[in-house]
């Protein structure tokens, strides 16, 4: 038995969701850089949440993994999916979902698509402003809606600022013209921002939604949006910490008067899916004295790594080399774009030993990698997924 595949054995029996990966790719050695997904551990995590908030229903957010076997795998499941495009509607529909199970949560659609999402099924919306309401109760009539609250929450690694969702008293305008204009009024949505490692920040959410609702407006339902995380570098709450502090949350402010509950979980369904492999194309100095070595990697912020963006994300790095000497590294990617560096200001220290040609393996990059890839930024192609299964090894 190889070294690589030993590795890959023993730490499957604990538990490590990469095992399955870096066998794959120890045995198939696809042309890096690429994207190898388990769809085993993506229902394994659907599982998971299902069983830690089992009042919600589990909208998945499409665009942190639009692969349509991960689709396909969660129609299976009895899933529901938060889509932000036409495409992205299309492509579910597509791999089997009904269009019931579909919600259009982007704020930000043309009336065009409004017409067009309403014509192939779709009859459950987001809005949070006047212009979208008109275009709702032209182009969707008798649609559900929901409207989305303005939540600024500390704590995301990622988080919205004030793109999406409106002030509590503009929603409740927004909704009650809604409904004098024949749409079905369903409630408020809310998103604390993604990545997010406080349990306690669904809280302002919650009772945003619960004042709209001491206004007179119907809230039967309350789609408290994404955030829950992946680990990277850092350890987070666990997900039973997440589900605590939402019950807690809603029965403080709705008591027996509780909403139906809709979720909308990407990177937490996906993340620790998916290893990106890289190759190393460079190490160098920039001086004699420079004391950090720059890794150039043939994935960057252009072809997978968008998330690096202020360094946002701190992926797990490893390589073959692991337990041998090491020293500070610059972390940059292939591309000929000044900014294309993933990490100079967050503390990176890799072997000595690594040189041209060796790999880089980066676990839990199964959201927001592949889909956030570029067309072809300096020719450099966009990152290829394969996805494994208990069926493909």
């Amino acid at each position: 038995m190889s070294e690589s595949l030993a590795t890959a054995v023993a730490a499957e029996t604990t538990n490590d969701p990469s095992a399955r990966i870096r066998h794959f790719l120890d045995t198939h050695r696809p042309s890096t850089p690429c994207l190898v997904l388990d769809l085993d551990v993506v229902g394994q995590n659907y599982r998971r949440l299902r069983a830690a908030l089992p009042d919600a229903r589990i909208f998945y957010a499409v665009k942190a993994n639009p692969h349509p076997e991960v689709v396909r795998l969660l129609v299976g499941l009895g899933a529901c999916f938060d889509v932000a495009s036409t495409g992205e509607i299309d492509l579910c529909l597509a791999q089997g979902a009904a269009p019931e199970t579909i919600s259009y949560g982007n704020t930000i659609k043309k009336a065009a698509d409004i017409a067009y999402a309403h014509a192939r099924g779709v009859r459950l919306f987001v809005l949070d402003s006047a212009q979208d309401v008109a275009h709702l109760a032209e182009h969707a009539p008798g649609a559900s809606v929901f409207c989305r609250v303005l939540v600024e929450a500390d704590g995301a690694r990622t988080p919205f600022g004030k793109k999406f969702g409106c002030a509590p008293e503009m929603a409740v305008e927004l909704l009650r013209e809604a409904g004098e204009r024949g749409l079905d009024v369903r409630g408020v949505s809310f998103h604390v921002g993604s990545q997010h490692v406080d349990p306690s920040a669904w809280e302002l959410g919650i009772a945003r939604a619960a004042q709209v609702a001491a206004a007179g407006v119907p809230v039967g339902l309350v789609n408290l949006g994404g955030g829950f995380p992946s680990t990277y570098t850092e350890a987070v709450p666990a997900l039973t910490e997440y589900a605590a502090a939402v019950e807690r949350a809603l029965e403080r402010h709705f008591g027996a008067a509780r909403p139906e509950l809709i979720i909308e979980p990407g990177r937490a369904l996906v993340g620790d899916a998916g290893m990106i492999r890289s190759e190393v194309v460079l190490v160098s100095r920039k001086s004699v004295e420079d004391t950090h070595r720059w890794v150039y990697l043939d994935v960057g912020r252009y072809n997978g790594m968008a998330e690096c963006e202020g360094e946002a994300i701190a992926y797990r790095l490893r390589t073959a080399h692991d337990g041998g000497p090491d020293g500070p590294v610059v972390i940059a990617g292939p591309t000929c774009d000044g900014d294309d560096v993933l990490y100079q200001r967050t503390a990176y220290r890799l072997p000595l030993a690594l040189a041209a040609g060796d790999h880089v393996d980066i676990p839990c990059t199964g959201a927001y990698t592949a889909s956030y890839s570029s067309v072809s930024f300096n020719g450099f192609p966009p990152l290829t997924t394969h996805v494994i299964g208990a069926k493909q090894i």
